[in-house]
């Protein structure tokens, strides 16, 4: 074997030091970078030549050491097991989210909610039946009726304009289903070609982890690796993101709470109009949950919510208008109707008909004008077994045991979510105390295959040019 070739094998112990050098430095810059997986740098011993003949050397060491690859130290079963967690944590944030703030607008309890309103209505009419002869009694009774009225219609408004609000973050969301899709194609494009040019990607596929993870989060998708550096993201069984190729999603559907019955919201294919895509979770799986039309109490938490403030007002319509049309004024005019609303949209239009209290019925006709009966009849309404407050409080619980419900569950998830993505750093963060270690074997390396490199130098200086002089 020729001397040479000892220049060769520390060379290629140089070459392999410094790559690793390299690679240390890149964990090390980016140790505190979202979504970075740590590499190492793969090598390998590089085997003798086989030689045979008169100038054989016999046994032979072998010719360095060869640079293989740069691994990116990920785990694909974490990284699915991420996306999963993803998946069902943005769903029920997307719910948690919502009840949360659907629970705030019934201002319960408190002395701005309607269960307080509902109790000064009836006390203002008790006071009435006790008080038939002073006008100021009727005049509260129209004053606590109109604060009522104007109570459950903020609260029907309030669940409208969030119905509204829910139903553009919709759309939003899907843009960003939509951008992220864009990239990850680019990206599947982009690690192929270079992948077959023998070049590194770990870093574009720290990229597309990172963007796989958030569609998973916003729309479910799942993740199939097709083998050739690319990957599919599917969303209901049908390909979102194929090779270099990107398809796009829209939010269709009424973009108001009153249509959501014959036009409920739900995504489509861009592609194929028409063809509703299965959610299997993500946020925007969450947020169309809360925008579905209303369906005798198991439908959307919003449209149901808007849906019981038309039967409180309804009801609390009926029942009074139920008694006091039985009465007579304080001048002996038959008392009608105290409260008015269409019945196509109760809650807003719930109105007072009474604009004096000389128009307001409070007594027994067979009694006198002022007994004060109908109007003591009327104060006991909210006693009733099937009283609006009973009804309200009926609401309020159900909504309440909803959202805590549905916190739980946000909790639990995204307790996984955080269990999941801490086992998956655990094995590909950057370890500072590994990477010092890791860069001093390197150094030390890298020292050795240079004094190497000098030692052969040195014995190639010796047979070059002293070889033969010994003796003249």
């Amino acid at each position: 074997m020729s001397t040479f070739s000892g220049l060769n094998t520390a060379y290629t112990g140089l070459v392999a030091a410094r790559q690793g050098l390299d690679v240390v430095g890149q964990n090390i810059a980016n140790a505190s970078t979202t979504g970075y997986t740590r590499q190492r740098v793969n090598t390998s011993a590089i085997g003798p030549v086989a030689s045979t003949g008169l100038f054989s050397a016999g046994v032979t060491p072998g010719q360095g050491v060869s640079v293989d690859s740069i691994t990116r130290l990920a785990d694909g079963f974490l990284d699915a097991r991420v996306r999963t967690a993803a998946s069902a944590d943005g769903y029920w944030s997307a719910r948690s989210s919502g009840m949360t703030t659907l629970e705030t607008s019934l201002n319960e309890p408190g002395s701005n909610g309607i269960s307080t309103q509902l109790q000064n209505f009836w006390s203002a009419w008790s006071d009435l039946s006790n008080n038939t002869s002073l006008p100021a009694s009727g005049g509260v009774v129209l004053q606590q009726a109109s604060v009522l009225t104007a109570q459950i219609a903020q609260g029907y408004t309030a669940v409208t304009n969030q119905w509204s609000q829910t139903r553009t973050t919709v759309s939003s969301l899907a843009d960003s289903v939509n951008q992220a899709a864009a990239q990850i194609a680019d990206l599947n494009g982009r690690i192929r070609s270079t992948t077959a040019a023998g070049g590194s990607v770990n870093e574009l596929l720290d990229q597309r982890s990172l963007l796989t993870t958030s569609l998973a989060n916003l729309v479910g998708g799942t993740v199939r690796d097709v083998g050739d550096g690319t990957v599919d993201v599917l969303v209901g069984g049908n390909a979102l993101v194929s090779g270099d190729r990107a398809r796009s999603i829209t939010a269709v559907g009424s973009q108001e709470l009153a249509g959501a019955a014959t036009d409920p919201v739900h995504l489509e294919w861009a592609d194929r109009p028409g063809t509703a895509i299965e959610l299997s979770g993500g946020t925007i799986a969450g947020s169309i949950s809360l925008l579905a039309p209303a369906s005798g109490g198991s439908g959307g938490a919003l449209a149901e919510a808007a849906e019981s403030y038309n039967t409180l007002a309804k009801t609390i319509a009926d029942q009074v208008n139920a008694v006091h049309s039985t009465g007579v004024t304080s001048t002996g005019t038959a008392g009608g109707d105290f409260f008015s609303y269409d019945p196509a949209n109760a809650a807003l239009s719930l109105s007072v008909v009474p604009t004096s209290a000389d128009q307001i019925a409070i007594a027994n006709p067979t009694a006198g004008n002022l007994d004060g009966s109908i109007a003591d009849a009327i104060s006991q309404l909210g006693v009733a077994k099937d009283s609006p407050d009973h009804l309200w409080s009926t609401i309020v619980t159900g909504i309440g045991v909803a959202s805590k419900t549905d916190g739980q569950q946000a909790s639990l998830s995204g307790l996984a979510s955080t269990n999941a993505s801490s086992m998956q750093l655990s094995n590909a963060s950057v370890d500072m105390d590994e990477e010092n270690m890791n860069m001093l074997m390197f150094q030390h390396a890298y020292q050795g295959a240079a004094r190497v490199m000098t030692a052969v130098d040195e014995l190639l200086d010796t047979l070059i040019n002293k070889t033969g002089l010994v003796g003249r």
